[in-house]
């Protein structure tokens, strides 16, 4: 019989699998379903990862040594990804993403041209138009020739081979909007476009989120198969069109630039999707909350305080203000604080990603989760 969520219809039969890495697959994707419709569907949704209790007896794999074996290599890639998967136990909505992992090398920016330098731990950008009298963004086009076109599709491609059964591709980090413009003019310069030349910066956002929707239409295509749904860098799945929205470069401007310049791009981007969730990277980057939880189509905010700051609990006002919105709420906490998130915030629609020293331990969590977890509307 078709297990049948509140509100959302019944499972059809073909969508019924597991997979080798989350065997509760099936019962994964029916809580998301309820998660991204808020509705309650008897405890937060709770992502564990920890070491697998009983993990197989083979060899780690060989570290890379050199840019090709880390980043390009796919065969190599394809080993860590399965012993990754093999040695994770996976709890609640925790999923195994197959993934080349994110230094941008299959970001719009790099396909657009900008030039693009990558050590063994990251990548970064240097900016392409650098006229500080202006630019012209619509002198640029998507080139499907170029090389870092074609190595986010062999990515897509590979994951489509390596996941049935066993895990889910994720479509990857390919950075939009406000980000990609920070990439090309670099963000100091950007800075300064958005006093001196406000209009041309909305212009770009427009044009670049045209661009961005028809390249997440051609990368959503490449990852249908078995599994069904989709999910990106940020591994929350969702069974339609799903991308984390972000602009981290909002983090340097003020509630009002935000608004004017990068919010009506955000907006249609929201419209597009089926499902999405914003990245709020950064204690400064809260002041626009409000504005984020005023678009009608965006179902989710990640508050991330960022790098030494402290727990997303310490903003328990910024965190009570989304949920007051009737928005869905993502947090990363360590395991020792997930009883104190309860305890404050409402489990309906509540997304908290953590991790476990064992498997023991997050299999004990989840059972606790379940008795704390109050649905406070």
């Amino acid at each position: 019989m078709a297990t049948r969520v509140s509100g959302l219809g019944p499972l059809s039969l073909n969508e019924s699998m597991s997979l080798l890495y989350k065997p509760d697959w099936d019962r994964t994707k029916a809580n998301m379903r309820a998660w991204w419709a808020h509705e309650y569907f008897g405890r937060c949704a709770l992502a564990i990862t920890a070491p697998r209790s009983n993990p197989p007896s083979r060899p780690a794999p060989p570290q890379p040594q050199t840019l090709e074996d880390q980043w390009y290599d796919l065969d190599a890639i394809a080993v860590r990804n399965d012993y990754e998967h093999s040695f994770t136990w996976y709890g609640g909505e925790a999923i195994p993403m197959w993934h080349a992992c994110y230094p941008g090398i299959a970001s719009i920016p790099t396909m657009l041209g900008c030039p693009f330098k990558l050590d063994m731990h990251t990548g970064w950008h240097d900016p392409l138009l650098t006229d500080p009298d202006g630019f012209d963004i619509r002198t640029l086009r998507l080139d499907e020739k170029h090389p870092a076109y074609r190595y986010h599709m062999d990515v897509l491609r590979r994951a489509m081979v390596e996941t049935p059964g066993k895990s889910f591709p994720s479509m990857g980090a390919f950075y939009h909007g406000g980000d990609t413009l920070a990439a090309l003019r670099g963000t100091q310069q950007l800075l300064l476009d958005c006093i001196e030349r406000p209009a041309m910066v909305r212009d770009a956002e427009d044009w670049l989120m045209e661009m961005w929707c028809e390249f997440y239409d051609r990368t959503y295509a490449a990852v249908q198969g078995p599994q069904q749904g989709s999910s990106c860098w940020m591994g929350i799945w969702a069974p339609g069109k799903t991308y984390t929205v972000s602009n981290d470069f909002s983090y340097n401007i003020s509630p009002s630039m935000f608004r004017e310049l990068f919010l009506p791009a955000i907006e249609r981007q929201t419209r597009f999707l089926d499902y999405s969730i914003y990245h709020v990277d950064g204690i400064g980057a809260f002041v626009h909350v409000d504005a984020l939880c005023e678009l009608p189509r965006l179902q989710a905010l990640q508050i991330l305080p960022g790098a030494g700051k402290p727990s997303p609990l310490h903003y328990m006002d910024v965190l009570k203000k989304v949920q007051t919105t009737g928005r869905n709420l993502h947090i990363s906490i360590p395991p020792e604080e997930v009883r104190l998130a309860l305890e404050q915030l409402s489990a309906r629609g509540l997304y908290i990603q953590t991790w476990c020293q064992s498997e023991a331990e997050g299999k004990q969590l989840l059972a606790d989760a379940e008795k704390w977890s109050v649905d406070r509307g």
